[in-house]
C-alpha cells in the first residue's frame, strides 16, 4: 500500500514538536465547472521544530502519534520569507 504524501503551508508552530498544516484541494465543480477551493488543517509532528509559520512542508502519513496528530513533517519545501 502507497504512503500518503501532501504538500501543505504551515500555519501554526506554538506547540512543542507540532505544526499546523493546510493543504489546499482544489476540483471543479460537477455542475458548474467553477474551481472549488477546499482546505484542511492537519496537525504534524516537527521532532526539531525547524518550521516556522509560511513554510511550505511536505507531510507523510504515519501511525497515531496522538488523538489528532497522524502526519509527520518529511522536508521543508521552501522556507517563508517572512521573519518571525
Amino acid at each position: 500500500m502507497p504512503v500518503k504524501e501532501q504538500v501543505g503551508i504551515v500555519i501554526s508552530n506554538k506547540m512543542q514538536k507540532t505544526i499546523v498544516v493546510k493543504i489546499e484541494n482544489r476540483y471543479p465543480h460537477p455542475f458548474y465547472s467553477k474551481t472549488v477551493i477546499k482546505t484542511k488543517n492537519y496537525l504534524a509532528h516537527d521532532e526539531q521544530n525547524k518550521c516556522n509559520i509560511g513554510d511550505q512542508v511536505l507531510l507523510q502519513e504515519c501511525r497515531p502519534l496522538s488523538k489528532k496528530k497522524r502526519w509527520k513533517l518529511l522536508k521543508v519545501i521552501s522556507k517563508s520569507s517572512l521573519i518571525n
